[in-house]
């Protein structure tokens, strides 16, 4: 997934080198990505995680299952990038839900802090998300497509340093 030589990598240790000595048993890691569709898409929502206005998003089931990936779980601990290795805070996933994309509520449009948080909009924004996994990974775009929905909360944000 990564090394330690990676800023990704040094970020996780930097992360759990802030945790008390007391805790039990580190997290562990289950990924880093990015937001978005492009290298400034993700440098504007990683900002909306940072300042709290993103709190939730989605991904397409059929494309874990295509690339045989485990679905994301509650408790799972995630670094955003901002970019490729350009770590900016670690996320917790505290809630994860399997719903047909016609079907999201619009709290999720809200939390997802992207565009106008309409529902509307959301649904603008994610059908162009499953058009383009559906065409990777050589399935046909529904407005039933099962999106994995995650809430997450930040657990640290503290700027890279490279002295770790």
């Amino acid at each position: 997934m990564f090394t330690m030589t990676t800023k990704v990598g040094l970020y996780w240790k930097q992360f759990i080198d802030s945790l008390p000595t007391s805790t039990s048993a580190p997290p562990i890691l289950a990924g880093f990505d990015s937001f978005g569709f492009t290298e400034e898409d993700a440098r504007a929502i990683a900002d909306l995680v940072l300042h709290g206005t993103k709190t939730a998003t989605g991904s397409l089931l059929w494309s874990y299952e295509a690339d045989g990936k485990r679905v994301p779980q509650v408790g799972d601990f995630w670094i955003v990038t901002k970019g490729h290795d350009d770590p900016v805070c670690v996320i917790e996933t505290i809630d994860q839900r399997i719903i047909p994309f016609d079907q999201v509520p619009p709290e999720y449009a809200r939390d997802g802090g992207e565009g106008d948080r309409t529902v509307e909009g959301w649904r603008k924004i994610y059908w162009q998300l499953i058009q383009e996994e559906c065409a990777r990974i050589g399935r046909t775009p529904s407005e039933q497509a099962p999106l994995v929905m995650e809430r997450f909360r930040v657990v640290y944000k503290e700027p890279f340093r490279l002295d770790v």
